[in-house]
């Protein structure tokens, strides 16, 4: 049996680790704030596409040292903010043939993993899904879900075609990028507008952000584009008005940085925004809007320290 072993079961990490479990892999969890409601009841996935399940982890464990068994999986779900040492979380659980996978959002976060686990395959992942953890160990799935999974620095392994294979059995839409690289920085184009400014607006969900705002959101997004194609990854033509359509097709949605900011967690600024800043400053390209979004989150996150 296919064993996989998630790091940080909030809601990306629940949700896969649970449809992977339907699809018959033994998967256990490292949860921590949900650790005592995890560990005696389990998970209760609410989909609105897929059902209501529960879903009950082979392994609940506060720390991947304490893992059981070797993992022929790892996935790495936990957010990606200062301070927290994603290669600490996981290594204590890497065996010889355990593939490293992280589904995280972010660009230019790939290299610290690569660099740690040299002798391992290492692989990222990108969730397209509306999905939140509503209290503990409930998971409410809104609309979308598909995963993309491909190797670094690029290509597609027996080990990762295995893995997409067990997600599509479960029902969801896994596919296999060879240039996930591409991929991020082509998630980052969506992520890059609505992420910061669902907080800097007050709470407003995505749906008002863009029928009040498409011109400056489109001008994030082309920004996002024109970073990405200079450090060789260039994007597809038509993305810009593909990201705003299907934006006004999902329904009104909080982003996980809005509901990080509302429950005085740590936002994930620096790897959405301050990795493709520094990325454009690197490669002489100008982007005034991004400049500014990432301005005022700076502000945004001083007046959190200082409350």
């Amino acid at each position: 049996m296919i064993k996989v072993l998630v790091i940080g079961a909030g809601a990306i990490g629940a949700f896969y680790g649970a449809l992977l479990a339907k699809a018959g892999a033994e998967v256990s969890v490292v949860c921590r704030s949900d650790y005592d409601q995890v560990k005696q009841h389990g998970f209760i996935i609410d989909s609105h596409p897929l059902g209501r399940w529960s879903f009950i982890p082979a392994q609940v464990l506060k720390s991947a040292a304490d893992f059981e068994g070797e993992a022929d999986y790892i996935l790495l779900c936990t957010k990606v903010i200062p301070g927290l040492d994603r290669v600490a979380l996981v290594r204590p659980a890497v065996a010889e043939n355990t593939a490293i996978v992280f589904i995280q959002n972010g660009v230019e976060i790939e290299q610290e993993m690569r660099d740690a686990f040299p002798n391992n395959e290492v692989v990222s992942g990108l969730a397209f899904i509306c999905c939140n953890r509503v209290s503990p160990g409930k998971i409410l799935h809104l609309a979308y879900g598909r995963l993309a999974l491909g190797n670094l620095p690029n290509g597609v392994s027996e080990k990762t075609a295995q893995l997409c294979e067990l997600l599509n059995q479960s029902g969801i839409d896994c596919n296999l990028n060879e240039n996930i690289v591409t991929g991020r920085w082509q998630k980052c184009v969506w992520n890059a507008p609505f992420n910061p400014l669902s907080v800097l607006s007050g709470g407003l969900p995505t749906l008002d952000i863009l029928q009040t705002q498409e011109s400056f959101v489109r001008s994030i997004m082309q920004e996002v584009c024109d970073i990405a194609a200079a450090a060789g990854h260039p994007l597809p033509d038509g993305i810009v008005d593909t990201n705003i359509e299907h934006t006004y097709a999902m329904p009104p949605y909080k982003t996980s940085m809005l509901l990080d900011y509302e429950n005085g967690q740590p936002m994930e600024t620096e790897a959405i925004l301050g990795n493709a800043l520094r990325a454009a400053q690197r490669l002489g390209v100008a982007v005034p809007h991004l400049e500014s979004v990432y301005a005022l989150m700076k502000l945004r996150e001083l007046k959190l320290r200082t409350q």
